[in-house]
């Protein structure tokens, strides 16, 4: 297990910013007090024994503060690491951990946790998003375990089970359930600080009249879409023929999708996402004028199709930001 954690630990360091060489050393000697009998009397002196050691050794004291803190946060009041070699190990004994149960399909079932996996999920977010790092879960999974590598539902499986813990962080944080589902629904979603970040700004765009008008927009987009794709039996494509806008609502509905598009596709791609959830704003009035002047379903067939692709442009747009027909209300 330590051979692991070191090189783990390692891995993490480099994705953090933290030294590589000392986060490896600190790993090496974090299992030091249990193998060495030192705290076999004294349990809760684990990791704390370990400092003492190595700095009567002459370890560098990063490497004694991260052996001291690598349990840490053992609770949800607990103190999170914040030195980087600490961070870096924390976060390797956590993950090991978890891929570990995960690859022998040993998992929380109800109330049951007798090796505290959601405690340690839980610590993970937790050092994530208090000291605000950037570390992508599925390429750290693959590198945990090799099992996570060759098998795809195992590495959902494990990161939807961050996605529900995280739910519970964030509804203690009094952020809504639906919205984190919008988010991680959107599939690939695998960096916690970005997650939060979405979310964050979704619920403040939701609580803007703008905000609340174009979900309900959406929304009604995707329902009429879901039943005309189950009636034609495909899935529709935004791509629209602009020959075959005969209106001034579905007109003025195609200029502003193009326009949101891309800009949302830029400043979602430098992480701006208030900014994307303002551009998606901008459809609010187009897409109201659309639904009120504008018959989807024509008699004309190639008309009713450019129109639904119209649709699936309003879909997608949405996409790049959330899921929204995951958001209640």
């Amino acid at each position: 297990r330590v051979k692991r954690l070191e090189i783990l630990s390692a891995l993490i360091a480099k994705q953090i910013g933290a030294d590589e060489a000392l986060s490896k050393e600190a790993a090496k000697y974090v299992k030091a007090d249990l193998v060495s009998e030192t705290v076999y009397e004294a349990p809760d002196m684990q990791g704390i024994a370990g400092r003492y050691l190595a700095l009567a050794e002459g370890k560098d004291a990063n490497i004694a503060a991260a052996i001291e803190e690598h349990y840490k946060p053992q609770g949800p009041t607990d103190a999170v690491p914040t030195e980087p070699v600490s961070m870096a190990v924390a976060l390797a004994e956590k993950i090991d951990i978890l891929t570990g149960f995960w690859a022998i399909d040993e998992k929380p079932t109800g109330s049951k946790d007798p090796f505290a996996l959601r405690r340690a999920a839980l610590g993970v977010i937790r050092i994530v998003l208090e000291n605000s790092l950037r570390l992508p879960l599925k390429d750290v999974f693959k590198s945990a375990r090799s099992e996570f590598a060759d098998d795809p539902k195992l590495l959902d499986d494990l990161l939807s089970f961050f996605a529900d813990r995280l739910k519970v962080y964030l509804r203690d944080q009094g952020a809504r359930h639906d919205l984190i589902d919008a988010v991680f629904s959107l599939g690939g979603q695998d960096d916690l600080l970005m997650i939060v970040k979405r979310v964050e700004a979704l619920s403040a765009f939701l609580a803007t009249d703008d905000g609340v008008n174009l979900l309900a927009g959406i929304k009604r987009t995707e329902n009429i879409l879901r039943i005309e794709e189950k009636k034609d039996k495909t899935k529709y494509a935004s791509v629209v023929d602009e020959a075959l806008l005969k209106m001034a609502q579905e007109k003025s509905l195609q200029k502003a999708i193009t326009a949101v598009s891309s800009q949302a596709t830029s400043l979602i791609e430098m992480e701006d996402f208030e900014g994307a959830m303002g551009e998606l704003a901008k459809l609010r009035r187009p897409v109201d004028a659309f639904f009120d002047g504008v018959i989807v379903n024509d008699e004309t067939s190639e008309i009713r199709l450019n129109r639904l692709a119209l649709l699936a442009s309003i879909r997608d747009a949405a996409l790049g930001i959330a899921r929204f027909g995951k958001i209640e209300g």
